[in-house]
């Protein structure tokens, strides 16, 4: 089969695809461009599927499984907050009116590309594409023991190793690639090819069984 694995950074996408032997790296500008190649199954490390309250059972059991690292998890994606303002104040004031939770600053900066995916999800609605939290997989990976922060020397090498013990030993060369003009982070490659991984061979996915459905007919659902 061929899986996508893919993860935002600044200047756009970095996608990894698994297709049988051939494993190869490459930076799109948006994710129309990114999934153009013809894929069986596709995951994407971004919230796929929204409540108008941010709340996702989805979200709080991930968390529960990254303890003590649950803020891994960002948390409150809302359709309306991107569809109404351009000013995280301005929205957190209105989130505040509803009797909603804030956003974080670090939500608030990635809502471009949430509204992106989810545009594009909802017009590919035949296409197999999954939530996937790398975190979950690296710990999955790690036989389910915490790992460092990912920021950190030791957090790399490890997320590395794991990587490579699943069989993807072509990371060195892809992050010297991803370091020549792309703009792409080692961790973005790194979560790439987790979100890859899980997207060939899904081992487990929070909530179990039938997902539950948004308004817009798509999956609250995070794999692994």
């Amino acid at each position: 089969m061929r899986a996508f694995g893919l993860d935002g950074f600044s200047k756009g996408w970095v996608a990894v695809c698994l297709d049988g032997d051939r494993r190869t790296i490459s930076f799109h500008a948006d994710i129309a461009d990114a999934l153009a190649r013809p894929f069986d199954r596709a995951g994407i490390d971004i919230p796929i599927g929204m409540t108008g309250d941010g709340e996702r059972a989805c979200d709080l059991l991930a968390r529960e499984k990254l303890r003590p690292h649950a803020s891994r998890v960002f948390t409150g994606a809302r359709r309306w907050l991107w569809q109404e303002f351009c000013d995280p104040d301005k929205a957190n004031e209105e989130a505040l009116r509803r009797g909603q939770t804030r956003v974080s600053r670090q939500l608030w900066h990635i809502g471009r590309k949430i509204m992106e995916v989810d545009a594009f999800v909802r017009a590919n609605a035949r296409h197999d594409i999954r939530e996937v939290h790398p975190e979950l997989v690296f710990l999955r990976l790690n036989g389910g023991k915490p790992l460092p922060s990912k920021k950190s020397e030791e957090g790399e090498d490890l997320r590395l190793r794991l990587l490579k013990r699943a069989g993807l030993r072509e990371i060195d060369r892809w992050l010297a690639e991803a370091r020549i003009g792309t703009g792409a982070k080692r961790d973005d490659v790194l979560d790439a090819c987790a979100v890859a991984l899980a997207a060939r061979g899904p081992h487990g996915c929070v909530p179990e069984g039938a997902p539950l459905l948004d308004a817009h007919g798509l999956p609250m659902q995070i794999w692994f």
